[in-house]
């Protein structure tokens, strides 16, 4: 499980079809460990003084940007959650849901207004106001339509993650906040489908 915080930008060293190095300057990581690589979970297989190795399979590599990546591509990191970290972000799984385009990148003041294509997986799940884990960051929808949903973006988020290296037309890795998914599962039974409206949630506790 992860947060949603990004810890480090690593350099891509290398990449093949299933296997990807990236140079970071994280520590305390060991063969075994989960790290998010641009929300996506992936193993470590092997260290190398600042080098990781993973492994990724042909799923990953078709619903990721993962396989867009090359040479000197940066990457979003992050490190598994511990009992003892901060939860800081919001609850995220490195399990992608989907990817997508970003359609507009706009700078109001110290802030970025940065919007994304919506696909009929985004719709379903992104609500005005939810989580919704881009790139690995941990976000806050702000505006939502049937053709795209934004968020904003501080400077501090906006500087220290991949995203300031981000253009319009890149593709980006979106996960679901989990627990929308929870909620539809309880809601949706095949035995006794239920419209989910606020009135319904606030009445089972959800809000």
């Amino acid at each position: 499980m992860f947060t949603g915080i990004v810890e480090d930008i690593g350099k891509v060293i290398n990449i093949t079809n299933s296997r990807i190095e990236i140079e970071t300057v994280l520590t305390d990581v060991k063969t075994g460990d989960s790290v998010a690589v641009n929300g996506v979970c992936l193993t470590v297989t092997e260290i190398k003084n600042k080098i990781l190795s993973f492994d990724y399979s042909p799923t990953t590599s078709d619903i990721t940007n993962i396989s867009l990546l090359k040479k000197n591509s940066v990457v979003n990191l992050e490190r598994a959650l511990t009992l003892q970290s901060r939860l800081g972000g919001h609850i995220v799984s490195g399990h992608i849901d989907t990817s997508t385009e970003i359609i507009d990148i706009k700078k109001d003041g110290n802030f970025y207004f940065i919007s994304f294509a919506v696909n009929e997986e985004i719709k379903k799940y992104v609500v005005k106001k939810g989580f919704v884990a881009i790139d690995g960051i941990s976000l806050t929808v702000a505006e939502l339509s049937d053709t795209k949903f934004s968020v904003t973006m501080i400077p501090e988020t906006f500087n220290k993650t991949i995203f300031h290296t981000h253009k319009i037309g890149n593709i980006v890795n979106i996960e679901i906040d989990v627990f929308a998914k929870y909620v539809e599962k309880l809601f949706n039974k095949k035995d006794e489908k239920k419209e989910i409206t606020m009135d319904l949630l606030k009445a089972n506790g959800f809000l």
